[in-house]
């Protein structure tokens, strides 16, 4: 039963993209397009994949997570903590679904240049590294808008010198770190540890941690990317492309390719799939039976979840490969073929908002910072303002992209006006913003807009897809910061008339 429940949730997330889909194929293109049931079978496997994955997190992961970071709390160790927290970062990120559909795609289409892996390594690193971060600052009540205005000047700074094949890519990266994974693990150690400690304020303390690990690889991986594209021709060929570097969408299939039997494959790429939730295994065997040196109880069940995580992650990636890429891709197709760029920005908008209002890890911050506030934010209420932000910076994006203007002065013109907002807004909304930020794009969203930008940067004619193809994830991370911290000005400010009007008739 726990299953069906879960398969109906994963359902549900994926129900807004379908709609969305079915409406602009049958009432704007009024087409069917190639491939319908591949896509088709492809969209049911994500849900089952997604699934799967889902019950396993359930049953293994989080129990495990939450229990450990229970007890090293209450061991009163930073140090501890900090380990902790840099080992769960890393090992989280590492197995993201919706990082590793991203560095397959850059890995792709940078010819070998951007090696997926290795992507997923700095990524990962940065991760752990800002997480303890985030626990030493939660420790010494240090305030997070510190933080996060130093880091985003950086931002800033390091995108001014980042070659523009990096900058989509860098973005992206960080706006799809926190996502099925990491979110629930992350929000719960931060949340617990600033209700665990004297003087701390749940809403101010607790959320930020999300908001640090979205900012960090930022500038992580545009500094690899200065390093990498030193020099490179990206049109030329890449080192190793040409040895299997970069994946093959169609003989990646299972059984697409002919030289390949499909058992050996499938096996493969599960073996490939364990090596991916390995550090989280490993985080688990190393906290709980050398620091805490307890057994882990109900190891069976928690063995199973593992299995269902690892078999979860293979079917997702099977799926995305035959129905959410694809799909992306051919609206692009469609929609710049018929030179109907408008339904292209209302696709944009209607795609951002109707993912973003279903998106799980959404719903359960909202709930979070609704208890946390005591009832003087409602949870709908930010479902709805960070939806909005998703839309407007998706259709923004896509505008970006079809007007061929540089990355660079989008991405740096709103980090600046984040950094504004930042100074002017009220400071206990600032950690919840940016922790919304970081939220918005699913394990399902985030592989349909990364192909609908590779898709429109395919078919446009002068546009570079490394270049062009990336970014439309970074913009969907920003501006839900914008709409959550300028309706948390203008409240501020109503609510400081009203008290002013009040004392003026007393």
């Amino acid at each position: 039963m726990n299953f069906l429940h879960t398969l109906g949730h994963a359902a549900r997330n994926l129900a807004p993209i379908v709609i969305v889909v079915v409406v602009f194929q049958m009432f704007v293109l009024q087409t069917v397009p190639e491939g319908v049931l591949s896509m088709a079978i492809g969209l049911v496997i994500v849900v089952f994949g997604v699934a799967l994955f889902l019950q396993g997190l359930e049953m293994g992961i989080f129990p495990i997570g939450k229990n450990l970071s229970n007890a090293l709390a209450r061991r009163g160790s930073l140090i501890l903590l900090m380990a902790f927290g840099f080992t769960l970062g890393f090992a989280t990120v590492i197995a993201e679904p919706a990082l590793i559909a991203v560095a397959e795609q850059a890995e792709t289409i940078s010819e070998g240049h951007i090696q997926g892996f290795i992507l997923r390594l700095i990524v990962a690193l940065s991760v752990g590294a800002v997480v303890a971060l985030g626990i030493l600052r939660t420790v010494l009540g240090h305030p997070l808008h510190w933080y996060i205005l130093t880091g985003y000047v950086l931002v800033v700074l390091v995108t001014f010198f980042a070659p523009e094949e990096i900058v989509g890519l860098a973005y992206d990266s960080g706006g799809v770190t926190t996502n099925i994974v990491t979110v629930p693990l992350v929000a719960a150690l931060g949340l617990g540890l600033a209700a665990s400690l004297a003087g701390r304020n749940p809403l101010r303390d607790g959320f930020g941690l999300v908001a640090l690990a979205v900012m960090v690889p930022m500038i992580t991986v545009q500094l690899y990317g200065i390093v990498v594209f030193a020099g490179a021709d990206i049109d030329g060929p890449a080192p190793g492309a040409g040895d299997g570097a970069a994946m093959d969408t169609d003989t990646d299939l299972p059984g697409a390719g002919e030289e390949r039997h499909f058992l050996s494959a499938m096996g493969m790429d599960l073996l490939l799939m364990l090596r991916d939730v390995a550090p989280i295994i490993g985080v688990i065997v190393v906290f709980q039976y050398f620091v805490l040196r307890k057994h882990i109880p109900y190891l069976p069940r928690v063995l199973f979840g593992f299995a269902l995580v690892v078999f979860g992650l293979y079917a997702f990636v099977v799926g995305l490969k035959l129905g959410l890429f694809p799909i992306g891709e051919s609206m692009a197709e469609q929609l710049i073929a018929n030179d109907r760029f408008v339904w292209v920005y209302l696709f944009a908008f209607a795609i951002g908002f109707a993912t973003t209002m279903a998106e799980p890890a959404l719903i359960a911050i909202g709930q979070k910072a609704e208890e946390a506030a005591k009832g003087s934010l409602k949870g709908s209420a930010i479902r709805i303002l960070v939806a909005l932000g998703v839309a407007v910076g998706i259709t923004i994006g896509v505008h970006r992209i079809l007007s061929g203007d540089s990355i660079h002065l989008y991405i740096m013109a709103g980090y600046v006006l984040v950094i504004v907002l930042t100074i002017l807004a009220p400071k206990d909304i600032v950690a919840l913003a940016f922790d919304l930020g970081g939220v918005t794009t699913s394990e399902v969203t985030v592989p349909l807009v990364t192909a609908l930008g590779i898709g429109l940067a395919t078919h446009l004619e002068g546009r570079n897809v490394l270049i062009d193809g990336f970014g439309l994830i970074a913009f969907a991370s920003i501006f839900p910061i914008v709409t959550v911290m300028l309706y948390a000005i203008v409240v501020d400010l109503y609510e400081r008339l009203i008290r002013k009007d009040r004392r003026d008739t007393a």
